[in-house]
């Protein structure tokens, strides 16, 4: 039993917040529809001796990220994660893994569906990416497994559109 009133007629009721009233068109959003692995790799090519090192390996990291729309209307996301581990110019291991997701997107304007696609949906995806390369360090025999850092997709999107705006513009010959 509870003190609080019951909600006034037209009042919305709890769990009925984030939703729109009847008539009302909602806000702009995303719902994912699937999630997979694509493709994966992981190599340990020194094993044992990789397992042994002492001291941090150097790490070179590399994000990439594809977005295409599906003539369902539903949008394609892959997620690519390159994780290349080396001690002395050795190396220890490498990950590659390609993390995908179907998205279904609902009342974003035609100029918002790029930033969403390339930063919230991989924002989305990345935890699931992390946990998967986390694993398969751990079951290579590294202890303790290596940990992705949290990654800035915004910052990688906004970088690689100066890129772009950066590009001299090519003309056609006559």
């Amino acid at each position: 039993m509870t003190d609080a009133a019951p909600p006034a007629e037209g009042q919305p009721q709890q769990g009925d917040q984030g939703q729109a009233q009847q008539g009302q068109p909602a806000g702009p959003g995303f719902r994912i529809l699937a999630q997979y692995v694509r493709d994966f790799s992981f190599e340990n090519p020194r094993a044992p001796e990789s397992l042994r090192i002492d001291g941090k390996p150097a790490i070179d990291l590399g994000v990439e990220m594809a977005a295409q729309g599906r003539p369902d209307g539903l949008f394609e996301l892959d997620l690519k994660l390159s994780i290349k581990a080396t001690h002395e110019n050795q190396p220890v291991f490498h990950v590659e893994l390609v993390y995908g997701g179907l998205f279904q997107l609902a009342n974003v304007q035609e100029q918002d569906i790029e930033p969403l696609l390339l930063i919230e949906c991989p924002r989305y995806l990345f935890p699931f990416a992390r946990e998967i390369i986390s694993g398969a360090t751990a079951d290579g025999g590294f202890y303790p497994p290596f940990q992705l850092d949290p990654i800035d997709f915004a910052a990688i999107y906004i970088a690689r559109q100066q890129q772009i705006a950066q590009q001299p513009v090519e003309t056609g010959q006559a």
